[in-house]
């Protein structure tokens, strides 16, 4: 090759480069769209049809804007085989692209037939490509049924969602990535150079990216606002809970609350609460969030308007019962109940559903089991009570299935040994450390909170000769 034609083959691939370059530039650009939506995906974790299509859409046409260019075709034009492929690439492109328009809703009921005619079509164009080559026949094929295609999508697509803003936008977009795609097939059948749908397109994906982002920011108000109702609903729940023990000389209570979410299905509460007696209510409503605390506030309402029967577990738990049942939209309450007299050194007991209440005295842990039905369930449930005498020094817990139920990486639960372990490690602690001590355990254990908390503790001192 003499110097002359070097320089004239220089500036032929200068001038194809030039022609080339937007082109070149939109493909690297819809590539990039291409793997947006893709770690869109990856991120969420989720085989979403929209995204997975419009990444593969995108990510073939980008491939078909650099394969199309001047440049990569002297580059491709020396191998038969690679030519084959470049043209069978044109052929996959329209797949994704009903694919996202079917995913979408703008083919209505005839969708999955559309995808299902075209993959044959477009499948056996590739076939045929790679068998006997590029030929004109083939592009013709491709061109006839794009156009047919793209005149459905676009008839179809003024049904759907008529009125409606981002139904809108998209719809201007679809169109002029159709008309675009109409006119370089048409103008293909006659042999014009087709340059004009990649601009198209390009208008076609910023639609998206316009409604993508509108739909963004409007999810962002929409979570804030449920954000701002939860924390209300949380300091309303919050509310509804006791406060501190009153000062007493026969008992000190320490309560722990820890819900898994913003609000909880747990509750306790302070039925009795003065120097001589406590009566403390602890419960669990079945399931968790809102629906769960809606159900707390009830039994609240519940424990309060038996507060009369407050000496007497078993007839509270009864009131509690049939206060509930069939306000409860088919959840149900565990609860248990227990009164505490410092002066008949008497414990009364009785519970619905609920794990035991634990006794450490002289360093040994015992339960105390009362259980009946679980509230809610039965209308006519009958419960009991158990009475146990109470010595200076005792300590009693009352807790929550949360606390047992809380499981490590491997899934082994914390469960009752490790509780009762829990609870003997903590005889020399005040109860509000003691409660520390113990929840402190279950999270360090548990990693992850996948239940709400709850913990009673409270410490019996004997009652004082003034009071």
């Amino acid at each position: 090759m003499s110097l002359i034609e070097a320089q004239l083959t220089a500036t032929e691939v200068l001038s194809a480069f030039h022609r080339d370059e937007p082109y070149l530039f939109l493909g690297a650009a819809f590539t990039t769209v291409a793997i947006v939506s893709a770690a869109y995906c990856a991120i969420r974790r989720r085989f979403d049809p929209l995204f997975v299509n419009l990444a593969l859409f995108a990510y073939l046409y980008g491939q078909r804007m650099r394969f199309d260019s001047e440049i990569i075709h002297f580059s491709l034009s020396h191998s038969m085989f690679l030519m084959r492929l470049r043209t069978a690439v044109f052929y996959l492109v329209p797949l994704p692209g009903f694919g996202f328009f079917e995913a979408a809703g703008f083919m209505g009921r005839w969708g999955k037939t559309v995808i299902v005619v075209a993959t044959v079509i477009f499948v056996s164009l590739i076939v045929g490509t790679i068998a006997f080559g590029p030929l004109h026949l083939f592009l013709q094929i491709n061109n006839y049924v794009v156009i047919v295609a793209m005149l459905a999508v676009m008839i179809l697509s003024f049904r759907q969602g008529a009125g409606e803003p981002d139904f809108i936008v998209l719809r201007v977009g679809i169109f002029c990535f159709v008309a675009g795609a109409l006119w370089d097939n048409i103008a293909g059948l006659y042999t014009i150079p087709p340059r004009i749908e990649p601009y198209g397109f390009a208008l076609f994906l910023a639609s998206l990216g316009y409604v993508a982002a509108r739909r963004v920011l409007a999810r962002d108000q929409e979570l804030l606002e449920i954000q701002n109702e939860l924390d209300l609903a949380r300091r309303i729940q919050l509310s509804i809970l006791p406060t501190a023990f009153p000062n007493s000389t026969a008992f000190q209570v320490a309560a722990r609350y820890v819900p898994m979410t913003s609000v909880a299905g747990d509750f306790y509460d302070f039925l009795v609460a003065d120097n001589l007696q406590a009566g403390l209510l602890i419960a669990d409503v079945s399931g968790h969030g809102v629906p769960a605390a809606l159900i707390a506030s009830m039994v609240k309402m519940a424990a309060t308007s038996q507060r009369e029967n407050a000496t007497d577990p078993q007839k509270l738990l009864t009131g509690m019962n049939a206060a509930l049942c069939g306000n409860t939209q088919s959840q149900f309450v565990t609860a248990a109940y227990a009164h505490l007299d410092a002066e008949k050194n008497l414990l009364l007991y009785s519970a619905a559903g609920h794990p035991p209440m634990l006794l450490l005295r002289d360093g040994q842990v015992t339960e105390i089991l009362e259980n009946g039905l679980i509230l809610a369930m039965i209308k006519d449930a009958a419960f009991t009570t158990a009475t146990y005498p109470l010595q200076p020094g005792d300590r009693l817990a009352l807790y929550t299935d949360g606390i047992l139920e809380a499981r490590d990486a491997r899934g082994e639960f914390f469960d009752e040994e490790r509780l009762y372990a829990a609870l003997r490690n903590t005889a020399d602690l005040s109860p509000s450390d003691a409660a520390d001590r113990i929840l402190s355990n279950v999270q360090q254990w548990a990693k992850t909170q996948e239940d709400d908390l709850t913990l009673l503790i409270c410490d019996y001192q004997a009652a004082s000769r003034s009071s």
